[in-house]
């Protein structure tokens, strides 16, 4: 049973989605002015998790993100660049999604664009005048405030307290066709050189609140199941956004409110002012997508996340001891095959059953404890997302899961049945973790990933050369990697001390250190 805090409710609410196993679900997007920063970028991984996890749930999830490409700020910065306000906004858009993708953001169902949807806005206005809920000045539209009860059901603001207090709560009173100071714009007209549409009203262009209440009509249908945002919008956008859509068709808005906290810089608040802007894409410059992003996940989405280097190199620690766990899983499923295919070719038939039989009671133990600790891991991953999608606590089951994991696994015998579970459970850590949005090349290794690989080969083929070998050359680092270990075994194995640790400092030298398992030795860099 999935549970979320609903903001307007300000309590916790058993999810149940309007339409059977289909949720759609809103989140806003950005106004394209500018590349995205590192506060934003939070918002929009929380919410690309929150998808992911409930597509994995089993859910049809339609989910709908917009774009604002007509809007004050673009029109400044258009002003500043000497270009046109489409020029801003078609150039950050495509930044955008660029940094999305470097983020492992998934792309929307749907991405409508506020310029793509003038008609239904227009549309909208006229609904809300001829119910009684906007009103016409000069060129402009404004809707009205007092006209709605429901209004500051979500943010749970008194409009009195509001008009206060305007100045602080951002009310825009500087237009005297006002008929309140709460009163916002639905349509606004146009000035010399903005951009601009034909309404009822004149050229003009559409109010940032309206936008989303016309996407949201047309893409999903009023009402729908969740709409998402960073919380400093929900009040007045979001606040704005509903009371639209609920005295323009009475027919009820977003089932749940979703928000997420804010980002602070070194345990301060972001702002330009501070000199502590931080852009998404200068970061990533830097910085792995995949130590970003569980940075981010070891916050709850509605707790405010601290970003400094410290935590930020505590998380790329934190992932590379599940990327180790990964790793060392995979090479002990390799070497049991490896081992399995040896003793099939090594033992006559009889052997094979004796053997088979002398290990069958073990090696189902280990197959069945196997089961039993993934079920109980997926059990438990489950309970901690289901309870408002509490990643903190997802993390730690995941944890949990590698610790037992790499218990079982240097216990596991060279059987079929629990070498094949262990490669389930392997299978079943790394789909958990791209439900987290950690990309599948995180867990990856191939031969571009070993450090001094050329090295590696060249310290191959001198220990074959002085061993007297016929294996003078290696046609890849793999093959060189084996060698040199199965020379560092062997000499082990007959007491040549110092020919072992020769072979070790030449591997230190590169980076590299050696774990011996029960499995056998394997190289490690140490990154």
């Amino acid at each position: 049973m999935i549970k979320l805090y609903d903001t307007q409710k300000r309590d916790k609410r058993t999810f149940t989605p309007l339409h059977d196993n289909e949720i759609r679900m809103y989140v806003c997007g950005p106004t394209v002015y500018n590349y995205v920063h590192i506060g934003n970028a939070r918002t929009f991984v929380s919410f690309d998790v929150i998808r992911r996890y409930l597509t994995w749930r089993g859910y049809a999830v339609r989910f709908v993100s917009n774009i604002t490409d007509v809007d004050d700020k673009i029109i400044a910065r258009a002003a500043e660049e000497h270009k046109t306000a489409s020029d801003i906004a078609q150039f950050y858009t495509q930044a955008f999604i660029e940094d999305m993708h470097a983020l492992h953001v998934l792309d929307p169902d749907i991405r409508p664009k506020a310029t793509e949807e003038i008609p239904e806005m227009i549309q909208f206005i006229e609904s809300l005048i001829r119910g009684g809920h906007a009103y016409v000045s000069a060129g402009d539209v404004y809707f009205s405030v007092r006209s709605l009860d429901e209004y500051g059901a979500l943010s749970h603001k008194n409009i009195d307290e509001l008009e206060s207090g305007h100045r602080q709560l951002r009310f825009d009173t500087s237009h005297q066709g006002k008929r309140d100071a709460a009163d916002f714009a639905l349509w606004k007209e146009a000035k010399p050189g903005e951009p601009a549409w034909e309404s009822p009203w004149g050229l003009g262009r559409p109010g940032w609140h309206l936008e989303c209440s016309a996407m949201t009509r047309k893409y999903l249908g009023y009402p729908f199941d969740i709409h998402g945002g960073g919380c400093d919008l929900i009040f007045p956008h979001h606040e704005n956004e509903q009371a639209q859509a609920l005295a323009a068709y009475h027919t009820g808005f977003a089932n749940y409110w979703l928000h997420t906290g804010m980002l602070q810089i070194n345990s301060e608040k972001m702002s330009k002012s501070l000199g502590n802007f931080l852009l998404l894409r200068t970061i990533l410059e830097t910085v792995d997508a995949n130590d970003l992003r569980f940075l981010m996940l070891q916050a709850h989405y509605r707790s405010s996340l601290d970003f400094s280097d410290d935590a930020l190199e505590c998380a790329k620690t934190a992932l590379a001891r599940i990327k180790h766990t990964i790793a060392t899983l995979r090479w002990i499923c390799s070497t049991q095959q490896n081992s399995l295919q040896k003793n099939d070719m090594e033992h006559d038939a009889n052997t094979k059953e004796c053997t088979a039989a002398s290990t069958q009671d073990n090696s189902t133990g280990q197959a069945a404890t196997l089961v039993r600790e993934r079920e109980a891991f997926l059990s438990a991953f489950r309970d901690s997302m289901d309870d408002d999608f509490n990643t903190p606590k997802a993390l730690g089951v995941i944890f949990d899961y590698c610790g037992v994991l790499n218990t079982i696994a240097h216990q596991v015998e060279c059987t079929n049945a629990p070498c094949q579970e262990l490669q389930v459970s392997v299978d079943t850590l790394q789909e958990i973790m791209s439900v987290l949005g950690i990309s599948k090349e995180a867990f990856e290794c191939k031969n571009s990933c070993y450090v001094h690989a050329d090295k590696l080969i060249e310290l191959a083929e001198t220990l074959a050369s002085e061993q007297k070998s016929a294996h003078a050359q290696f046609s890849n680092v793999e093959k060189a990697i084996d060698y040199v270990l199965d020379v560092r075994t062997q000499a082990r194995r007959n007491k040549q001390w110092q020919c072992a640790d020769a072979i070790r400092d030449k591997l230190k030298e590169l980076g590299y250190s050696i774990e011996d398992t029960p499995q056998g030795a394997r190289l490690i860099h140490e990154s």
